[in-house]
């Protein structure tokens, strides 16, 4: 099994080998060493890996696996050169890859995972963990076991904008953290077209009530794992509703959603999801006494009360007009692009949340660094996920015990 110094001493050899630090407005990041990847998945989830992939100068993508011939194919065109596999196993065994990208369904992630671990290699696993507690917590284990890197793909935690907005709400900018609001927002069926039933029932496993954690699970987990990110505090219970209001198509799995989280403090985060609307998009918003926060994905601001301290960086802020309200665009080295003159270049980020997911993981693989996300947050994010889907289907109030949050003791 290659562990994380041995995978450097390995890959450096006797030269030494300095990382960059990452600048949002440098040229591509250059990694401690070179290092060969295996996606396994190539849907849309798997093509999009591929591209942010392949901006990085020192990653060879070496491998590429998925059990669906034409999603294979489709693949393979963005990772020219790689060597393509039906099963993962095979992969795992003839690749030799120094680590893995799991963008299976969520339902797949267990054994992939688990099979990568046991084969030695460092795993990037797309979130949710899982669509089970069971399984969740299997993953868990396994990852804490291991000797190789584990990081699990929650996004917000690499995204520039989001730890420059973490920085401004640890530091009491907000000050006293009022209520918590959420959304995703987004026209799509989510159905994927197939010629028999059988390779329909594959791709559209999202639309399965007994695979998917639908909404909350599958969308939900991300945009809470921010809340908890932030707040360092977790849900204690959830109540939601549910249904098909867009999209009478035979499926049972809800298009639309809503929720209440309860965190121990008093504090409530609502939540809601659809599929049969763009309006507003994908944010987070938290509400202090002193401001709030708002961020979405590519972009953030910060909203001052009338009555907030000032702080001095105002003076270098770029601001935006929304209706009655004036927003702080959050932009990462503010001063040092304010005295150029290129404050403006700042807004928003120049390359997908994505990017920066597999750049930490990258990182942590080749320099040694701690994960962003481990397992053990992984394992909160899937499981107050899949709880909240519980509840929404079950339409009754469903605990998050803390017992269900923890890895189980060895």
């Amino acid at each position: 099994m290659k562990s994380r110094r041995s995978f450097l001493k390995g890959a450096a050899g006797a030269a030494a080998v300095i990382a960059i630090e990452p600048n949002l407005i440098a040229g591509p990041l250059r990694l401690a060493a070179p290092i060969t990847i295996g996606v396994i998945g190539a849907g849309r989830q798997g093509r999009g890996i591929l591209g942010e992939l392949a901006k990085f100068e020192d990653v060879t993508v070496k491998a590429l696996c998925d059990t669906d011939e034409s999603r294979l194919r489709s693949g393979m065109r963005r990772a020219q050169g790689a060597t393509s596999y039906t099963t993962h196993t095979e992969l795992l065994d003839k690749s030799g890859v120094d680590a893995v990208i799991v963008a299976t369904p969520t339902h797949a992630h267990e054994q992939v995972a688990i099979d990568a671990l046991s084969a030695g290699k460092h795993v990037y696993c797309e979130g949710p963990l899982s669509n089970t507690l069971e399984s969740c917590r299997k993953m868990a284990s396994a990852a804490r076991d291991a000797s190789t890197v584990f990081q699990t793909g929650m996004q917000g935690r690499s995204n520039p904008s989001y730890s420059l907005a973490r920085s401004f709400f640890r530091s009491g900018s907000i000050r006293d953290l009022l209520a918590v609001r959420a959304q995703y927002a987004k026209k799509t069926s989510w159905r994927t077209p197939a010629n028999d039933a059988a390779r329909a029932k594959a791709l559209n496993w999202r639309l399965d009530p007994e695979l998917s954690t639908g909404l909350l699970g599958e969308i939900g987990t991300h945009q809470l794992d921010v809340i908890n990110w932030f707040s360092g505090k977790y849900p204690t219970a959830v109540t939601g509703s549910g249904g098909v209001l867009a999209w009478d198509d035979g499926r049972t799995v809800p298009d639309t959603v809503q929720c209440t989280l309860e965190y121990p403090n008093g504090v409530q985060l609502s939540y809601s999801a659809t599929l049969g609307n763009s309006y507003e998009g994908q944010y987070e918003l938290f509400n202090g006494t002193m401001g709030s926060i708002k961020l979405a994905w590519t972009h953030g601001w910060l909203f001052k009360e009338a009555d907030a301290p000032t702080q001095g960086w105002e003076v270098y802020a770029n601001r935006q007009q929304f209706h009655n309200d004036e927003g702080i665009t959050l932009i990462a080295d503010a001063t040092k692009l304010a005295s150029q003159g290129k404050l403006k270049e700042g807004v928003g980020l120049p390359n997908p949340p994505l990017y920066y997911a597999l750049e930490d993981f990258l990182k942590s693989v080749t320099e040694e660094k701690p994960v962003v996300c481990s397992v053990e947050e992984g394992l909160r994010a899937a499981v107050i996920g899949i709880q909240a889907n519980a509840a929404v289907t079950s339409g009754k109030r469903v605990a998050i015990e803390e017992s269900m949050l923890q890895i189980e003791a060895r």
